[in-house]
């Protein structure tokens, strides 16, 4: 989700602009044009995801063992928002994506429900059984990350996929308990 701004407020969908803040904006902006094929009649279709959610690494590889150890907790403040999906939905939207014909344009890969990064730590707390109140303080992200990476960790967006829901894609994780249920069992 680095082609929308950071913001505690401001709700994105996949009209929004964005795109030309930072390095990571203008990277997704240089990916996706040069993913289009000019003058090419062929149905061209963009998802923009979230965080990637599943079992075997990625984000979860990262996070599990301090939850586990009830070590884990919010990154930052915690009051970013955090866009987030299900692998298994991900996977379901590029199918629909390519099995539907009226499907075209962007799609907002991340979940239907929104959440803030605190509201996460302690949701998947919860679908481990433990607490997750440590925060990770920004200072110890920032020299971890650097400042560039941990902008994508301390500052977040609400991005909603709305028209990813009006093309009919119909989520098997809309919500965010389910999800980590699923994922930690």
């Amino acid at each position: 989700m680095a082609y929308y701004q950071p913001s505690l407020t401001a709700e994105y969908d996949e009209d929004s602009p964005g795109g030309d803040f930072d390095f990571f904006s203008n990277l997704v902006t240089k990916w996706e044009a040069a993913a289009r094929l000019p003058g090419d009649p062929t149905r061209q279709v963009v998802v923009r995801s979230g965080v990637v959610l599943g079992r075997g690494g990625g984000a979860m590889g990262h996070m599990l063992l301090p939850f586990r150890l009830g070590l884990g907790g919010p990154i930052g403040s915690g009051h970013q928002f955090f866009p987030w999906i299900h692998i298994g939905d991900l996977a379901g939207i590029l199918t629909h994506a390519l099995e539907a014909n009226h499907v075209h344009g962007v799609l907002n890969g991340v979940a239907p429900s929104s959440a803030t990064n605190a509201e996460f730590a302690q949701t998947l707390g919860a679908a481990l059984g433990r607490r997750a109140f440590i925060p990770l303080p920004s200072t110890v992200v920032q020299a971890v990350f650097g400042r560039e990476r941990a902008i994508m960790l301390l500052e977040g967006q609400k991005v909603i996929p709305r028209r990813t829901l009006a093309t009919g894609y119909q989520y098997s994780f809309p919500e965010l308990g389910a999800a980590l249920k699923e994922i930690v069992a």
